[in-house]
């Protein structure tokens, strides 16, 4: 097969799908141009700020779209590209992006309110307390995994076979993306301030943001950081902690916008490769429902392959930021519905660029996902006749920022969750521990020192849970939907089945890894820091899913009899 077809395949399908489908869904549940958004209500200046349609997309798309979706497409290819494909497009448009519409819909509907406090109007007090701990719990593994990866992305250093640390050969590429890096969270603040005082719009916006995007990528280039993985973990924990608390227009917002302009040029050049090279698509199209290294296709497939296809945290980003910078209600289709979209189409670029990376025997090419990514797109860029380094720079620094600008909204996200889970009724007549626990500040150091502690374990060890969680966080997220759209007399037909399908796929998943974890430990194979913490969390993550869709179904029969009478 060529990927060329593919992708025209991939782009045709996704555009009907926002354009039909999108835009059904948008009409039944009802979309008023003129409401008055929370973020007009409620403008704060910090968290509710009205802003433009297609920034709050571009702070959504960029969010979204970190590391999953090249790490779950390529990783889940060892089943075939054919089921891969067919998961992204048929997940994509009927389960990720009706779930990611719908948690922006609610939140908009519901005063911006986070997913936690929707689910104590609708369902409950014990089920906002369980869901918001789910939510902490999930925020602290992707903490975890990503702040891993960023620092592995960047280090400088490797270690010989003989145990000594030498300086790696991409040290020099490896720096030098650090250093984009820092240098654009650096122009991030300047546009933010720049748009708050000019209030820049339209042309002057992207402009601007251009100049100071390819100003970072020039000096960054020019001014590498060679550094260890420890100390760019260091760094990337103290810009998270800035990102959690400051206002969203200052850092988060500003950030996002620039950071799609790389995405855009990284789709771009793969997209522009794929149609001039149209290579064969050399992975197998089916290898078998069991892969010896991943197990059975079901659920691995559906937990595998979670960004680009549907992915609870997506939801998380929805209803914590996204909705309280919504400006107009008209905005929700593109930043809820379209954002997935895209991230459904990287999902399919990144199958095809590692396709084209294998051999023609079908042998997949050898490397991390990230890596089989970023070098098929840097050899693309390369025959466009961009220079090796430049090549490999703006490669690392977009998987790299991949990363970090999912790690910035998840811990500005948990803060916000540990917040909200000791949440009274009257802050004005909290105890003194509420005040603690609800402070930002308190909130964010607990919240990022244990993320760090995970981090040490390794994102290897954190990313089996990770997929696991990060699907029955969708699951729970669609249940809660599904009672919201009943309570308020919307239509939720189109719930039911992404519910029921993710709540099979999760709780599979997880039961299996449960049952593989106690046999490790069993076998006396296993560390308590590895095996025997995961295997906490996934009892811990059970236990919590099953309470919640319990507590749900019965406010969900409750309601539906109500309706009846």
């Amino acid at each position: 097969m060529n990927t060329l077809v593919i992708v025209l395949i991939a782009i045709v399908v996704l555009v009907a799908a926002y354009t039909l489908y999108g835009r059904w869904i948008a009409k039944k549940w009802g979309i008023d141009p003129n409401a008055i958004t929370p973020a007009v209500a409620k403008n704060d200046g910090k968290d509710y700020v009205p802003t433009n349609g297609w920034t709050v997309f571009a702070h959504q798309f960029s969010s979204i779209a970190g590391a999953g979706p090249v790490t779950g497409a390529i990783q889940a290819a060892a089943f075939g590209w054919l089921p891969v494909l067919l998961w992204i497009l048929i997940g994509g448009v009927f389960f990720g992006a009706v779930t990611d519409f719908g948690a922006l819909y609610a939140s908009v509907k519901n005063e911006g309110k986070s997913l936690g406090l929707i689910i104590e109007k609708y369902i409950g007090r014990l089920g906002r307390k369980l869901f918001l701990l789910f939510c902490w719990l999930f925020t602290l593994l992707v903490i975890a995994a990503f702040a891993d990866m960023v620092a592995g992305t960047f280090n400088a250093y490797t270690v010989t076979e003989a145990g000594e640390t030498v300086l790696a050969e991409t040290a020099k590429s490896n720096g030098a993306a650090g250093s984009i890096s820092l240098i654009f969270i650096g122009f991030a603040v300047v546009l933010g301030l720049i748009q708050k005082k000019f209030e820049l719009k339209g042309w002057k916006q992207t402009v601007v943001g251009l100049v100071f995007t390819v100003a970072a990528l020039a000096i960054g280039m020019m001014l590498p950081i060679t550094a260890g993985k420890d100390t760019w973990t260091y760094i990337t924990f103290i810009y998270i902690a800035f990102a959690s608390v400051l206002p969203m227009w200052l850092l988060k917002q500003p950030r996002d916008y620039m950071t799609t302009f790389m995405f855009i040029g990284m789709i771009a050049c793969a997209v522009l490769g794929l149609f001039m090279a149209h290579p064969t698509m050399n992975l197998p199209v089916y290898t078998g429902f069991t892969n010896e290294n991943l197990g059975t296709m079901f659920p691995i497939l559906f937990v595998t392959v979670a960004c680009g296809a549907v992915s609870g945290f997506h939801s998380l980003v929805s209803s914590g930021t996204s909705s309280k910078t919504v400006a107009n209600e008209k905005d929700m289709l593109k930043v809820g519905y379209g954002a997935m979209v895209l991230e459904s189409f990287l999902a399919v670029i990144a199958l095809c660029v590692a396709g084209a990376a294998a051999s023609s025997d079908g042998t997949a090419a050898v490397g991390t996902p990230f890596q089989i990514f970023s070098h098929g797109v840097a050899g693309f860029m390369e025959s466009f006749g961009i220079p090796v380094y430049i090549a490999q720079c703006f490669m690392t620094m977009c998987v790299s920022a991949l990363a970090l600008t999912s790690l910035d909204a998840v811990a500005r996200i948990g803060r916000m969750s540990f917040q909200e889970l000791f949440l009274p009724d009257d802050m004005e007549n909290a105890s003194g521990a509420q005040k603690v626990l609800c402070n930002p500040y308190f909130a964010t150091v607990i919240t990022l020192v244990c993320g760090y502690v995970l981090a040490k374990i390794g994102y290897a060890n954190i990313w089996p849970l990770f997929g696991s969680a990060n699907q029955l966080l969708s699951a729970l997220v669609l249940i809660t939907l599904c009672v919201f759209m009943k309570v308020t007399g919307r239509s939720n037909k189109m719930l039911f089945p992404p519910l029921i399908i993710m709540l099979c796929v999760t709780f599979t998943a997880l039961v299996q890894r449960t049952i593989g974890l106690v046999k490790a430990i069993s076998a006396g194979s296993a560390t308590f820091l590895v095996e025997g913490l995961q295997l906490i969390i996934a009892i811990l993550l059970i236990a919590l899913g099953v309470t919640i869709v319990v507590n749900s179904l019965k406010q969900y029969n409750k309601a539906e009899k109500f309706s009846a009478q």
